[in-house]
């Protein structure tokens, strides 16, 4: 049974946590590591994770020792994980139970190193548990296969959901950015030569968040999306713009899920 490492952000997010960290320990694929590094939380995050540490030995929790945005926690994360594979949470999201299991079979019989699938949407004031979500409707499909090409014009892959096989592809640590590193880390993966396959059933909750107008979110989309485009990828002036247009089409299409 293959050894997934799961990697987890923390910050001030005891509210949410819990559930978070639930719905990776009920895996029907229990052979798993959880790496959360606490990005210096002000509230009961840290304290929370070391409860379920105690109680638990597969939760490996650690704090930061400064605050260094998501993107560097994860890093701190991925840099200690041992397991065949990496996967990614946020502490607010969720797995639905049988999330590992179906995505690691999926990734075998593809003979894909990085895989992905399709979640649904909740509220922000979701209060339940993965284990007793009843299907909403509310569904970002997957698309079955993504190259290079493809994924410079939307980003494709839901954080939540993905995973790599770190025995294939090594250790992938998420680019130094502002905001997007996610993004520009499965184009990395892509740029070496590899594809992504994505898996159509739905496995995990995204939690949706209110905070913000729709057209302050399109707008803090574009300069980072054109940060990473530029700085990261160096594609040209007219690649960016046709790449930008592309995510934000697919933020207004998800936004109305």
């Amino acid at each position: 049974m293959p050894l997934v490492s799961v990697v987890m952000p923390a910050f001030n997010s005891a509210a949410t946590l819990g559930a978070s960290i639930r719905s990776v320990l009920t895996q029907t694929h229990s052979d798993l590591e959880l790496l959360v590094t606490d990005d210096m939380s002000s509230d009961d995050s840290m304290d929370l994770l070391r409860d379920f540490a105690r109680q638990d030995e597969r939760v490996r929790p650690e704090q930061a020792p400064e605050r260094g945005g998501a993107g560097k926690a994860r890093n701190r994360s991925t840099e200690r994980a041992k397991g065949d594979y990496v996967a990614f949470l946020d502490s607010d999201d969720l797995w639905l139970p049988q999330k590992l299991e179906r995505q690691i079979a999926f990734a075998a019989e593809g003979n894909a190193p990085l895989t992905f699938t399709s979640y649904y949407k909740v509220g922000a004031d979701f209060q339940g548990e993965s284990t007793n979500f009843v299907p909403n409707g509310r569904v970002v499909r997957a698309r079955e296969h993504v190259d290079y090409r493809a994924m410079l014009h939307r980003d494709y892959i839901g954080a939540l959901t993905a995973m790599y096989d770190r025995n294939v592809l090594g250790p992938r640590l998420m680019p130094e950015l502002v905001k997007r590193q996610d993004y520009g880390l499965w184009l990395s993966i892509l740029r070496d030569g590899y594809d992504a396959r994505g898996l159509v059933e739905p496995l995990a909750l995204y939690r949706s968040h209110q905070a913000g107008s729709l057209s302050s979110n399109k707008m803090s989309l574009i300069k980072f999306n054109w940060a990473l485009y530029r700085e990261h990828e160096h594609l040209s002036v007219p690649r960016s713009t046709i790449a930008l247009a592309g995510a934000v089409w697919q933020s207004l299409r998800n936004a109305r899920i």
